[in-house]
């Protein structure tokens, strides 16, 4: 090797990188020649190295000790050269560890997982969604994009967070989309509608873009824009004003013994939706008859959808058929 290619490979490495490599190597250097000086002090050359480390990182175990005026000498230029690289390494060290850090909170460190959750857009809803999933799963990898946001504390909110613009290849590159198992897009409710929706599709397409088969879900405000979305490559849209609406008719409408904010509050907290094919010894069969072969199973019968049409909560007398998707609620 020579050593232009050497020069060139070595200041290429991280400065933490290069200080350790340079340490070892004068590491080696001073117990090579304490131990040719001193053979009878020093026998190997490890033991040379050993006083070395030691006597470069001022801890002076005492050990092994130089006898000779040269050993000595040699002590000396040690502890004047080792002895400052090894502080100077820590300190590099330390502060590499704070700007890391710092660079982490401020979104400009590139995530380097996978099978991860990209959430872009930071606001109340995706806070308590993080907060949600990682109760639910604590191991779980969770990116967050964000482009207003300038600043986000690891401690606070254990999220590896990229701050840019989640509609250019660049910031999705950085939060290692390729390998990421789901994206979901949350609408900015400080724009308005239209805007908001706007952004929400572009990013969309951006995504899609730069995975294929990546499943999207896509928070879209105004219902004029759900088949741009779908058509931008969304795969699941999330219509949060049609279920603010049912939500406030519910509160206007309902019978007065029923709370049905806190109800649906509480059952999407600890239940989850499944949908199942009809299993075959079902089929011709009325609900009345199934619903207690669900029930054993903690499954709670809702409906099912025939020819995209949902029959939620059917007369116990309906019939049901071979290709009918069967709608239950689970435990999580």
């Amino acid at each position: 090797m020579s050593i232009e290619l050497f020069k060139h490979i070595y200041f290429r490495l991280p400065i933490v990188l290069r200080l350790l490599i340079t340490i070892f190597i004068i590491m080696i250097f001073f117990g090579a020649v304490i131990h040719l000086i001193e053979p009878e002090q020093f026998p190997s050359i490890f033991d040379g190295i050993w006083w070395a480390f030691v006597t470069g990182a001022t801890v002076g175990y005492g050990d092994y000790v130089p006898l000779t005026v040269l050993g000595k000498t040699t002590g000396i230029l040690l502890i004047l050269s080792g002895g400052g690289l090894l502080t100077f390494y820590i300190t590099t060290l330390s502060a590499a560890t704070i700007k890391h850090e710092r660079n982490l909170s401020k979104g400009e460190i590139a995530f380097k997982g996978k099978n991860h959750i990209i959430f872009i857009g930071w606001n109340e809803r995706t806070k308590q969604l993080v907060e949600m999933a990682i109760k639910h799963n604590p191991s779980i990898e969770i990116v967050l994009i964000d482009r207003s946001l300038h600043h986000l504390s690891y401690q606070e909110f254990p999220v590896h967070f990229i701050h840019g613009d989640p509609c250019e290849d660049i910031t999705l590159r950085h939060a290692n989309i390729a390998t990421a198992k789901c994206v979901v897009i949350s609408a900015d409710v400080s724009k308005k509608e239209r805007q908001a929706d706007n952004d929400t599709i572009l990013t969309t397409v951006t995504v899609r873009g730069n995975h294929k088969q990546l499943p999207i879900i896509a928070e879209v405000l105004a219902h004029s824009q759900v088949e741009n979305a779908l058509r931008a490559g969304a795969n699941t849209i999330i219509r949060s004003n049609d279920f603010m609406s049912l939500l406030f008719y519910h509160e206007l409408f309902h019978e007065k013994s029923a709370q049905p904010f806190e109800t649906i509050l509480q059952l999407l907290a600890h239940q989850q939706f499944s949908q199942t094919d009809l299993p075959e010894q079902w089929i011709d069969r009325p609900v009345h008859e199934i619903a207690d072969g669900f029930f054993k199973k903690q499954h709670i019968f809702l409906g099912i959808i025939r020819d995209d049409i949902w029959k939620i909560n059917p007369s116990p007398d309906f019939i049901l058929k071979e290709d009918d998707i069967v709608l239950t609620l689970s435990p999580w």
